[in-house]
């Protein structure tokens, strides 16, 4: 059997899978409305149940991936955030604070075991179509994510650091600094990378898998690495090309 004659063997029994280019399938989704039955459960829960018991009802309906756990777990959202979404998909194991302080748009999409740190006094606006993968951390105190924003698995957004002074107290008893973290529009945060506080990353730029992100990103450029840096812009773009 030679090269091409293996090649095809591993192809054809499931073995190997040349590289190839398929259709996006998140950003494709149609929306829809979510149904009047789901708005009007919503309602119901927000009559019968306090915020603390309804704390207590998602988390029966936290840990399976069924057809009710999912209704649930919207309808709760639906309930405790300032405004949410059509078509939004919570996946299992998805935590929060301070979810009345959350702006969740259409389409978002929470990966599996993601967390959303939020504060009572904090801004938290996420856009339509952003896709949030599983395992992410969001110290969402001051984020804004805008509209088809990709957040990869694994990755976080740190928004607070302490000030360390005075020095002869514990770090984490000075006091809190937060700062703005904005990732604009079309955007993507690699698998495993990590935003610092105060910075903002570009509309439609890509922050590679792991990097350590510590100033703001140019639009349409690629940044990769510890601390992040500059690499190239984006296929297609110039500096000199006009921005849309």
């Amino acid at each position: 059997m030679d090269a091409e004659d293996l090649e095809y063997f591993n192809y054809t029994a499931g073995i190997y899978r040349p590289p190839r280019t398929v259709p996006a399938v998140h950003a494709a989704c149609r929306l829809e409305p979510d149904p009047i039955f789901e708005i009007e459960l919503s309602r119901y829960l927000a009559s019968k149940y306090t915020p603390d018991a309804l704390l207590d009802q998602y988390a029966r309906f936290n840990v399976g991936e069924g057809e009710i756990d999912n209704l649930m777990r919207r309808a709760i959202w639906r309930v405790g955030c300032k405004r949410f979404g059509n078509n939004v998909r919570i996946s299992a194991g998805v935590g929060f604070r301070h979810m009345e302080t959350f702006e969740i748009g259409d389409g978002v999409f929470f990966g599996a075991q993601a967390y959303i740190q939020g504060r009572c006094d904090g801004i938290t606006q996420i856009g339509n179509h952003v896709w949030i993968g599983p395992q992410a951390y969001l110290d969402a105190r001051n984020l804004i994510l805008e509209d088809n924003v990709g957040w990869g698995p694994g990755a976080k957004v740190l928004g607070s650091t302490h000030t360390g002074v005075p020095f002869d107290l514990p770090i984490i008893a000075t006091d809190l600094e937060i700062k703005p973290v904005k990732v604009e529009m079309g955007a993507d945060i690699g698998t495993g990378a990590i935003l610092l506080p105060g910075v903002t990353v570009g509309r439609g730029a890509i922050v590679g898998a792991g990097a350590v992100v510590t100033r703001d990103v140019e639009a349409n450029s690629i940044v990769a690495g510890v601390p992040a840096r500059f690499l190239r812009w984006r296929d297609g773009f110039s500096k000199e090309t006009p921005s849309s």
